[in-house]
C-alpha cells in the first residue's frame, strides 16, 4: 500500500473518531448543567471543555454560543463540522480504497452537518446535530465493517479509530478525576454516559457509582469498547496485522512501543494506579500513544 494512501485512511478515522467523541461528550453532559451541583454552571463547563482537551477554546464564552462553536463553527478546528470535512477530505483522497457505501454515508453526514451551520438558534438546536451525527457515526461505522474488505486498508482505518480513542479516554478521565472531590452523582453519571458506558458499568458494579470503580472499568476492562485497554488492545492487533503485510524489520521498533503501552494496562491493578497517583498514570499513557503514533508514522508514512 502507497503511504499517502495508508496515511489518508489513518486520518480519515482519527477526525471521524474525534467528532464521534465530540459528540457523544457533549451530548451527554450539555443537560446536566441544567441541574444543580456542586460545581457552578460556569465550572462544569469548563471541566466538559477540558474533557475534550480544549478548555481554552470555551473561555469567556458562555455555554449556548460555545456549543454552537463545537458543533457548527468550520473555523474551529476542534469542532465537529471540521472534523467531519478533513474525515471527508482525507476520504475523498481514497475512494479506491473505500467501499462506495463508506463513502455516500460519510458524504451525506458531511452535507448534514455543513447545512445545518448558521441555523442553530434555539438551545435544542446544537442538540440535535449532536444526535444526528452519533447516529451517524453507528451507521458509518457498520457500513465501514460491513462493505469493505478486511485487508491492510481496514488495519490502517482500525489503527487510526483506536488511537484516537487511546489518546481522548485518558484526557477526558483526567478532567473528571482531577476534580473527583467536587463531583456529584450526576458528573459520574455524565462520564459513564459520555463513554457509553452507564449500562455496561452497571452490569459488573451495579450502579453503585464508586470513582475507584470507574476508573477501573474504563481504564482496565479489557471487553468493552470505551475502555482504554480495549482501545489499546485493538490498536495492537491492527500494528500486527499491518506489520505481517509490510515485511519490515523497521516495524519491530512500532511493535516493542505498543506492547510496553500494553503491558501498562494489562498488569496493574487499579489501586497500584491510584495509590502511584492517576493523573500521572493518565499522563503516561498520553504519552505512550504519542510516541506509538511517531513510531507508525516514522515506518509507514515518512520512510
Amino acid at each position: 500500500m502507497l503511504s499517502r494512501v495508508a496515511d489518508s485512511l489513518y486520518w480519515m478515522s482519527r477526525y471521524f473518531e474525534r467528532a464521534d467523541h465530540c459528540a457523544r461528550v457533549l451530548e451527554a453532559n450539555y443537560n446536566l448543567m441544567l441541574n444543580p451541583s456542586k460545581l457552578s454552571a460556569e465550572e462544569r463547563w469548563h471541566r466538559i471543555m477540558a474533557s475534550l482537551g480544549i478548555a481554552a477554546t470555551a473561555s469567556g464564552i458562555d455555554p449556548q454560543m460555545a456549543m454552537i462553536k463545537l458543533t457548527s463553527d468550520p473555523d474551529e478546528e476542534s469542532s465537529i463540522v471540521s472534523c467531519i470535512a478533513e474525515s471527508r477530505e482525507n476520504a475523498g483522497q481514497v475512494r479506491e480504497q473505500i467501499s462506495s457505501e463508506m463513502w455516500e454515508c460519510l458524504n451525506c453526514l458531511y452535507h448534514q452537518v455543513t447545512q445545518a451551520d448558521g441555523r442553530l438558534d434555539t438551545d435544542s438546536d446544537p442538540l440535535r446535530l449532536v444526535a444526528a451525527v452519533r447516529e451517524g457515526a453507528y451507521q458509518f461505522q457498520g457500513v465501514t465493517a460491513g462493505t469493505m474488505n478486511h485487508g491492510e486498508g481496514w488495519h490502517f482505518i482500525q489503527l487510526g479509530k483506536y488511537m484516537e480513542r487511546s489518546c481522548s479516554l485518558p484526557v477526558l478521565l483526567d478532567a473528571y478525576f482531577s476534580a473527583a472531590g467536587k463531583a456529584d452523582y450526576l458528573d459520574w453519571v455524565g462520564l459513564l454516559a459520555s463513554c457509553a458506558a452507564f449500562e455496561s458499568y452497571c452490569k459488573v458494579y451495579t450502579a453503585d457509582l464508586k470513582p475507584d470503580s470507574m476508573a477501573e472499568f474504563l481504564l482496565l476492562n479489557p471487553e468493552f469498547p470505551y475502555s482504554v485497554r480495549y482501545a489499546v488492545e485493538r490498536m495492537c492487533a491492527a500494528i500486527a496485522a499491518i506489520s505481517e503485510t509490510s515485511f519490515t524489520k523497521v516495524a519491530e521498533r512500532i511493535e516493542r512501543v505498543a506492547g510496553r503501552l500494553r503491558a501498562s494496562l494489562a498488569y496493574v491493578p487499579i489501586a497500584d494506579i491510584m495509590k502511584g497517583g492517576l493523573h500521572r498514570y493518565l499522563d503516561s499513557v498520553i504519552e505512550q500513544c504519542n510516541d506509538l503514533h511517531a513510531a507508525v508514522h516514522v515506518v509507514y508514512i515518512d520512510y
